[in-house]
Formats: C-alpha cells, structure tokens, sequence
C-alpha cells in the first residue's frame, strides 16, 4: 500500500506507526499508520499524487496546535509540514515564508528587520500555513491585514496562488478551511516601524498570554472565538460562571 510512497520518501523520513500525541500540542493522539515529513513542495506534490491514486486516506498537519487526533490513531498518511518548509525571505517591506514556519517565530524575524504588523502573532503556537486556513489573529490583529499572496497546492498537486480578494477571509475562517486546498507560502506585506517600539508591543502580548493561558500544561492557546459584537470574558463573569 505504502510501497511507492517509500520510493520517493527516504527511510528516515518515514515515521511508521507514529504516535501523533508527539505531534500536537494536546499531547493526544494514537498511531499514524505512516507520517511523513516532506522537504521539498515537489514531494508534497508526489504524495498527494500517491495517494489520491492508491485511495489512501490522508490528512496534512502542521504543528499540531488546532488539531485533536482520536487514541486509535489514523488509518493513513499524515503529511508533515511543521518539520520542513521554514524558508523565510525579506526584500523590503514584503515577508515570503514557507507554510512550516512557526508564526509567532515569523513575527521575531520580522521584529528583527524594523518590520511591523505582526506583533499580534506573538505567542501563536501554530504554524504560517496553519494561520493562513483558519485567519489567525488576536489583539486586533489577523492575517488577513497582511497577506498579500497565498501559494496551495490541490489536491490534484496543481499550485495556484491565491489574491486577498479571493480568500474569503472571515473571523477566524478562510476559503481554505474547505479542504481542497493545502497552503505551501504566504507573501505578506508589513510597514517599517521603530525595532524597540515593535518589540516593547510584542513583549506586552507576550506577558497577557502568560497571565491568561496555562502555558505550562498541554493546550492550543485561546481556542475560543467570539460571538459578533460579544466579548466571551464579560459575558462570562455577568454569568458568575
């Protein structure tokens, strides 16, 4: 079943019967049948492949933080992009990363080239193409203000770049949380700012997030999302709950 995915994947790269609670940020999760972590967008492309002619169930993670797997695990492949696909490319105001990226990662790079915009991702446990699928965002900040190009592949293997206006963005949702699509780079476009008024911003997220979430026990941050024109908080302490 297996066999011609291990004719383009090299053994060390092949996980097999991989417990996937070492992958999500749950810490839950039984075996994979096969996980496999690509390098190259061109293997991506040959597993879909793969797969889509041998009828093998699978499903692509990133790193885990939105995700729970059930203890018996998945019958399938789990396509990797959390341990490959980090490149990262600054030429002015414009970021190019690579959908593997941790985002919260993207936001120091950026911090670090007098680049603002994303100080908002600071502390955002997930990756860049993660973000991307489900607009992520907090602290009156989201992708969909900075994303200026969106590269996926579908799942024939066809790389199409998407334009804002075609994503469909929404409050944490996207055109790409349909599943026919799995994001390989985003292109953003940010605005030179003071590195030290940058980084005094993320800072200050960064102690919220430290004041309001367990960062010491297994989770995937703030999972919540708001009803229009609520804050869940107040609401929550008016309930007494």
């Amino acid at each position: 079943m297996y066999k011609k995915i291990k004719e383009i994947i090299p053994e060390e790269r092949l996980y097999w019967q991989e417990p996937l609670s070492a992958h999500t940020t749950f810490k839950v999760g039984g075996p994979a049948d096969l996980l496999v972590v690509p390098q190259t967008i061109g293997e991506i492309k040959e597993l879909l492949r793969i797969c889509n002619t041998e009828n093998i169930p699978y499903v692509v993670l990133g790193l885990g933080s939105n995700i729970i797997f059930r203890d018996k695990g998945f019958r399938g492949v789990v396509i990797k992009l959390g341990h490959s696909l980090k490149s990262v490319y600054i030429t002015g105001e414009e970021i190019m990363a690579e959908a593997g990226i941790r985002l919260s990662e993207l936001s120091k790079k950026a911090a670090a080239h007098s680049l603002s915009g994303l100080e908002f991702a600071e502390g955002i446990p997930g990756s860049v193409g993660g973000a991307v699928v489900m607009n992520a965002g907090a602290y009156e900040g989201e992708m969909s203000q900075v994303l200026t190009a969106v590269s996926a592949l579908n799942t024939k293997g066809e790389l199409r770049t998407f334009y804002p206006e075609e994503m469909a963005f929404g409050y944490r949702s996207s055109i790409f949380q349909k599943g026919d699509w799995i994001v390989v780079s985003a292109l953003m476009k940010l605005s030179v700012g003071k590195r030290e008024q940058i980084e005094a911003r993320m800072k200050k997220y960064a102690r919220l997030r430290r004041e309001k979430q367990p960062l010491n026990l297994p989770s995937a941050g703030s999972v919540f999302k708001r009803p229009t024109g609520i804050y869940v908080g107040p609401l929550i302490e008016k309930m007494g709950l």
